[in-house]
């Protein structure tokens, strides 16, 4: 349901205050030009509705208003965080993470300031890393939070602000209204403390246990030899696949050199999501180039994976893109394959995807479970005593074992590799 528009001076006098609260100068900044025109149009479009927060966090557009991503809201949000986790009687550290996007240094600085001003000690991965890079830091460093900055696959004007606890899962209800009923009590943004005693800046010592960690969910003795293209959609997933991949003893990635730079304007594609129609052409082209046996493609904060194979079948560029079902299934075969499973372990996808899963793990004597769409779900899934092996949802998205509580899109890239690996040794 709309919200019923409130007359233009209630609004005007909300950008005044707004404005006056804002610790940024270049939001600041913005809302005196509209007032200043009297762009009433533009004032009801920013300050009408909030950005809610929810199970996925916070996600919209950059820019100055309640109904926008900003500092101001980054540090509203953070002020109520603390507040709840102090509440729960969390006393370790808080660990933050950002992608490449426009703004995303500045509100992960902002999320840092409030933490350590509420005294939390604050640990900052050490450059733009992948979403499941932080997620895998939250359980390393025992962590009672995590929070990434990122608007994953959105549209190069947006922002977001993704929450995990300490469990390496993000939030679910209702955890998600709780702390959305701390946030409402956050006051003045002028009397949120901030600090930056506490913020310790990290090495690359938990990059370096989690490439250890998704490189150890492969075959040991298995075939390394495919020929593989990627493309990191301009996002920050290359360097640390490209480092998954040798560390795993794969052939160095051909990558798609015109996507594997970071950047937040996304210039070659429309939309920068794998699933998107276009998004692959430039990595299909390579491929075709270099005579690869295999085409796999990240979002931009490098948690879905995308997949492409040779197909006679296929119209124009000879290749195919796998659906999530299908390389949801491809993947789960060839960890189940391994052995070593018993009853006691679980597969999980969700209520919208593929019933093969479940056949699968009828075959193979394991358990099986389905969730809610959403990895918040999916992750939790597993009863009492039960071993996650694997899960998947249909929107690319797949997790392997317990290195990662959450999709994984660089861990899904090996494991993508070794089947092919072996399909092509088997001829």
């Amino acid at each position: 349901m709309t919200t019923p528009a409130r007359p233009d001076d209630v609004v005007r006098a909300q950008a005044r205050a707004w404005r006056d609260d804002d610790p940024d100068p270049a939001t600041q900044a913005e809302i005196d030009a509209l007032l200043a025109a009297d762009d009433v149009v533009a004032l009801h479009d920013r300050f009408d509705e909030r950005l809610q927060f929810g199970t996925a966090g916070l996600r919209g557009a950059l820019g100055a208003g309640s109904n926008r991503m900003n500092r101001a809201l980054v540090a509203r949000a953070t002020a109520g965080v603390a507040a709840w986790l102090r509440a729960e009687g969390c006393t370790g550290p808080v660990v933050l993470g950002r992608d490449a996007r426009h703004g995303s240094a500045e509100l992960e600085a902002e999320a840092a300031a409030v933490l350590a001003g509420a005294g939390f000690e604050v640990r900052v991965l050490p450059r733009p890393l992948p979403t499941p890079v932080l997620a895998y830091a939250v359980g390393h460093l025992g962590a009672v939070a995590g929070i990434m900055i990122t608007a994953s696959h959105n549209p190069p004007q947006d922002n977001g602000y993704k929450l995990y606890l300490g469990d390496g899962a993000q939030i679910a209800p209702p955890v998600d209204e709780a702390m959305s009923a701390r946030i409402d009590a956050v006051g003045r943004l002028r009397d949120v403390p901030r600090s930056s005693a506490g913020v310790e800046v990290l090495d690359d010592a938990v990059l370096e246990a989690y490439l250890d960690a998704v490189v150890g969910l492969l075959r040991p003795g298995s075939s390394r030899e495919v020929a593989t293209v990627y493309t990191a959609m301009h996002g920050v997933g290359a360097p640390v696949v490209r480092a998954a991949f040798e560390r795993a003893g794969f052939p160095a990635p051909h990558e798609v050199a015109a996507q594997v730079e970071p950047d937040p304007d996304f210039p070659t594609v429309n939309f920068p999501n794998p699933e998107e129609p276009g998004a692959l052409d430039l990595a299909l082209a390579e491929a075709a180039t270099v005579g690869a046996d295999l085409v796999v493609a990240n979002d931009p904060d490098a948690d879905r994976l995308a997949v492409a194979v040779p197909s006679r079948d296929a119209v124009g560029s000879g290749w195919r893109a796998l659906s999530g079902d299908e390389l949801g299934a491809l993947l789960a075969d060839h960890l189940l394959r391994q052995g070593g499973c018993t009853q006691d372990d679980v597969v999980v996808t969700t209520v919208v995807s593929s019933r093969l899963l479940q056949r699968m793990a009828e075959a193979a004597g394991v358990g099986y479970a389905e969730a809610l769409t959403g990895f918040k779900w999916v992750v939790r899934a597993p009863a009492p005593g039960q071993r996650f092996v694997f899960g998947y949802e249909e929107a690319l998205g797949y997790c392997a074992g317990d290195v990662v509580r959450d999709k994984d899109g660089v861990s899904a890239a090996l494991l993508s590799a070794e089947v092919a690996a072996e399909l092509l040794a088997e001829g």
